[in-house]
C-alpha cells in the first residue's frame, strides 16, 4: 500500500524519491523531515562528509499548504559536494577523473561491476554508498508524522560498539579504530510503541508482519542480522522460558514479557514492536585490505572513498524510517488510506472491538 522507490548517487546533483500511499489530509512539516536528517548525519565517529552536508529537504508534489493531499509525495535533497564533483559524475560528456579499479572487501564494488558489466567501480559504490539512506529517512520522517496521528511512536537507541557497551568504551572504542585506521560496527534496538493487535497476517508468507520487518532492516547498508525480541537468545532456551503467558486483571488481557519483540505467527500483538540489528564495521578502511585491481588483474589494495570510523547512530535512525515505512504500510493495509479522516475512523472503530471482545 505504502511505496518508495529512491534515486541520486552519493556524489550526484541531488537524492530524490517518491512515496505513494499516505492518506490525504497529513499535517507534514519540512522542519521535522530535516530534524531526522540531522539525526542521521550525527553520531561520534562520522566522517569528513558530515561538515559538508547539511541536508534539507523540497517537497516538490503531493504536498499543498502543509498537508498530503493523496498524491505521490516527491522529496528532493540537494547534495552540496556536488561543486566539486560535476565533472566525474556529470551526467553527459566525455569521461573524466581516474577510474576506480580497486574494489574494496565487503562493499558492492567487485559483484556489482560484474554484474553490470562496468569498467570503473565508481558506477557502482556511487549508488551502493550509504548516502542512499538520505531519502529512506525523509520518506521515514512523513510516515512517522502519520503514525503519530495514529498514536504510534518510534524510537531507537544504541546497545554495543565494537562488543561494548556505555558511552566511554563506546567513545574509547572508536577512538581506537580511528587511530587504526580501522572502523567498527554495533548493534542498535528500534522500538515501535502503539501498535494494535492484528497488523499484518499469518495467511500467506508475504503478508507476515515480522518477515517486512526483517526484510526492512536487512536491506540497511551493513546490517547482517536482525532478531525481533529475544530471538537469538531464545534459540537456546526452553519453551516454557520463551513463550509470553497471557493473563487476565479486571476484564483486560495483558502479558507480564515480551520475548516475542510484538510479533506473533506474522502479526502484531499488541505489545512494543521491537528490533534489533548487528551492523559490521564499514568496509571503506584508511587503512585497507588486500584486493586485486579488476583492469590489471594485480594483487592491489582498496581504494579509500571518505568516509566513517562508526556510522551506528546513522544505522540506528535508518531503522527508525524503516520501521515507519513498514509499519505504516501495514496501518494503510489494515484500516485503509484514502483520507486520514476514514484511516483514523476505521483505527477507532477496531481498536473499540478489541477491547470490547478480547480485552486487548
Amino acid at each position: 500500500m505504502i511505496r518508495f522507490t529512491s534515486g541520486g548517487e552519493s556524489h550526484g546533483s541531488r537524492l530524490v524519491c517518491i512515496l505513494e500511499g499516505l492518506p490525504a489530509g497529513v499535517k507534514v512539516s519540512s522542519d521535522f523531515v530535516n530534524g531526522e536528517l540531522k539525526r542521521r548525519q550525527g553520531g561520534y565517529g562520522r566522517g569528513g562528509r558530515m561538515k559538508i552536508e547539511s541536508d534539507t529537504v523540497e517537497f516538490l508534489s503531493g504536498v499543498r499548504f502543509g498537508e498530503t493531499i493523496g498524491s505521490p509525495i516527491t522529496l528532493s535533497v540537494i547534495n552540496r559536494d556536488w561543486a566539486n564533483w560535476s565533472q566525474r559524475m556529470s551526467a553527459e560528456g566525455h569521461e573524466f577523473g581516474e577510474r576506480v579499479t580497486n574494489a574494496r572487501p565487503g562493499h558492492a564494488d567487485l559483484t556489482g561491476a560484474a554484474k553490470f558489466a562496468r569498467r570503473d567501480v565508481r558506477d557502482i559504490l556511487e549508488r551502493s554508498s550509504a548516502r542512499e539512506t538520505t531519502m529512506r529517512v525523509a520518506a521515514g520522517a512523513l510516515c512517522k508524522m502519520f503514525l503519530q496521528t495514529c498514536g504510534v511512536e518510534i524510537s531507537s537507541k544504541v546497545l554495543t560498539v565494537g562488543g561494548v557497551s556505555g558511552d566511554d568504551e563506546i567513545k574509547s572504542r572508536i577512538d581506537e579504530a580511528k587511530s587504526r585506521g580501522d572502523t567498527v560496527g554495533g548493534i542498535f534496538e528500534v522500538t515501535v510503541k502503539g501498535v494494535p493487535a492484528g497488523l499484518g497476517s499469518h495467511i500467506q508468507w508475504d503478508r507476515k508482519l515480522d518477515a517486512k520487518f526483517a526484510a526492512a532492516f536487512m536491506s540497511i547498508q551493513a546490517v547482517k542480522a536482525v532478531e525481533l525480541g529475544d530471538g537469538f537468545a531464545n534459540a537456546s532456551k526452553f519453551g516454557s522460558q520463551v513463550h509470553d503467558e497471557i493473563f487476565l486483571r479486571d476484564g483486560k488481557i495483558f502479558r507480564e514479557t515480551n520475548r516475542a519483540g510484538g510479533f506473533e505467527g506474522g502479526m502484531s500483538n499488541g505489545e512494543d514492536l521491537i528490533i534489533r540489528a548487528a551492523m559490521k564495521p564499514i568496509p571503506t578502511l584508511m587503512t585497507p585490505l588486500r584486493t586485486v585491481d579488476i583492469a590489471t588483474r594485480q594483487p592491489t589494495t582498496a581504494s579509500k572513498e571518505r568516509s566513517d570510523t562508526c556510522a551506528i547512530w546513522a544505522a540506528a535512525v535508518v531503522g527508525e524510517a524503516m520501521a515507519a515505512i513498514v509499519t505504516a504500510d501495514a496501518f494503510v493495509e489494515k484500516f485503509g488510506g484514502d483520507a486520514l479522516c476514514d484511516t483514523l475512523a476505521n483505527l477507532q472503530t477496531y481498536r473499540k472491538r478489541l477491547a470490547e471482545d478480547f480485552g486487548l
